[in-house]
């Protein structure tokens, strides 16, 4: 009853990447940062553990960015010449790669941190993916010329690495696909079949989190933006609904999403946020207890999963511990309240 798991990212320890910043540079190269990566996953995993959380992940301490950890192993993408470009609409400019020729994985993306985290951990074990809506907001396309057949492609490489991380033991793989809540009717109408590329074939537990995007200015600001109500799951949630992913992840404290939509998502289970990323200030058990009591008017018992609204990758490594402790006390508390 209400498993806990995180969003995905958690904070880069200092020793190892530039702290509180979502495109963080190494402090080091080569063998020695392969060395800093694998320690700062098993630091995290312990964290998780000692917290008391259900679902285990790698915190992508080895990806500098969640869409440009993938990328980097595709061939066909231009790293070196990298361009200013406006994402998810505008929101901000990013320094991106260009798609300059057909795409290819290189090899496996991510099999050292999944190997890794499998071997050291016994918990149910969850791996993020990029979405391909997501990751063609984040790269400028001079090949292909149209979105949706970018898309295509590029879950199909998604699909080749999600087969694999499931070799290696993964429970569960999750597509992070926030320009679903920006480009709204594009993720209704081709997003979502994009993602079952992604997901073919899987047999493990597949998710997809969809959020108003990490605690930095640029999305905390544009949250001011959007008015008394946040009704951008509205227009996705039942193409989900209707989809074969298993999981959805959505934003829900010190949020103003409408709580009902969670309706829409009937059959599927529900990895509520409960901790806000966009705040320093930590949560209380209790108020982790009452944001899973308001889920429950909307999201059967045992479709619950209480979860951070985002990552937690530009948050101080302080902050982040104590939200993770707040999760699990949280859900402890609620399983207390609305066990019976």
């Amino acid at each position: 009853m209400f498993e806990t798991a995180i969003a995905g990212s958690l904070p880069k320890p200092a020793w190892l990447a530039e702290t509180e910043k979502l495109w963080p540079q190494w402090t080091m190269q080569g063998p020695e940062l392969q060395q800093a990566k694998a320690d700062a996953t098993l630091l995290w995993i312990k964290a998780q553990e000692d917290a008391g959380l259900d679902v285990i992940g790698d915190g992508e301490q080895a990806r500098q960015h969640f869409v440009h950890g993938f990328v980097e192993q595709v061939e066909g993408i231009d790293f070196v010449n990298k361009v200013t470009m406006g994402i998810r609409n505008n929101r901000y400019d990013a320094q991106v790669p260009q798609v300059v020729a057909p795409l290819r994985l290189k090899g496996r993306v991510h099999a050292f941190e999944a190997q890794l985290a499998r071997k050291h951990t016994k918990k149910k074990l969850k791996f993020t993916l990029p979405g391909p809506m997501t990751i063609v907001d984040t790269v400028a396309d001079r090949f292909y010329g149209d979105k949706v057949k970018m898309a295509m492609a590029f879950a199909e490489l998604l699909n080749q690495e999600a087969l694999a991380l499931q070799a290696d033991g993964v429970d569960i793989i999750q597509f992070d696909e926030p320009a679903f809540n920006v480009y709204m009717q594009d993720a209704a109408d081709w997003g979502v079949a994009a993602l079952e590329v992604a997901a073919r074939g899987l047999t493990c537990t597949t998710a997809v989190h969809i959020c108003y995007g990490y605690g930095i200015k640029a999305n905390v600001d544009w949250k001011q933006t959007l008015g008394d109500q946040w009704r951008q799951y509205e227009q996705v949630f039942p193409a989900l609904a209707k989809s074969s992913i298993q999981q959805v992840s959505l934003e829900c404290f010190q949020s103003h999403v409408p709580p009902e939509l969670m309706q829409l998502l009937d059959g599927k289970d529900v990895m509520v946020g409960v901790i806000d990323v966009a705040s320093d200030v930590i949560e209380t058990p209790q108020q982790v207890a009452d944001t899973i009591g308001l889920a429950l008017k909307y999201v059967p018992m045992k479709h619950l999963i209480a979860c951070t609204n985002c990552g937690l990758a530009p948050m101080s490594r302080e902050v982040a511990m104590a939200k993770l402790e707040a999760l699990a006390q949280g859900a402890a508390l609620a399983r207390q309240r609305y066990g019976s």
